[in-house]
């Protein structure tokens, strides 16, 4: 399947992002897609920190999965939709920074299972900070009553 098959997955990625309450509750934004690749940026928010005022691992996990997975969304067909199936989530460094930024990209196309990896940087003066990687493991949905893109 060549780049064209997968329609505008653009539209279709931020359509589907704009339905997600989870990533509207933690105010994330979509600010790239492009094939194979995915990045979330989020604001620093107390509400989003945990009782050490750093950004809670639950967060930044589910920043990352949603990176990973419409990193994805890239590579399948436009009927066909995505649930993750397995994460493993390395916490690398505190999550201080006024930004972090999550990018998931492709490391495994495939028609029934998909593998990506993200990795989470936090954002401040100077040089971006790695702070957490994720390896996801996405399985490919199609024609499944209530899953679509």
């Amino acid at each position: 399947m060549n780049e064209s098959s997968y329609g505008d997955f653009h539209e279709r990625i931020r359509q589907s992002f704009a339905r997600q309450g989870a990533m509207q509750t933690i105010g994330a934004e979509l600010t790239r897609v492009s094939q194979s690749v995915v990045e979330i940026e989020l604001a620093f928010d107390m509400k989003l920190t945990q009782q050490h005022g750093i950004l809670h691992a639950g967060v930044i996990s589910a920043a990352l999965d949603t990176a990973c997975s419409y990193a994805a969304y890239t590579v399948i067909e436009p009927e066909a939709s995505l649930l993750t199936i397995e994460f493993k989530v390395n916490l690398m460094s505190p999550g201080r920074g006024e930004r972090f930024l999550f990018r998931g990209e492709i490391t495994k196309p495939g028609s029934t299972i998909i593998v990506a990896d993200g990795r989470g940087y936090a954002i401040s003066d100077g040089p971006a900070k790695l702070i957490a990687s994720m390896t996801s493991t996405m399985m490919v949905i199609r024609g499944r009553e209530g899953i679509s893109g």
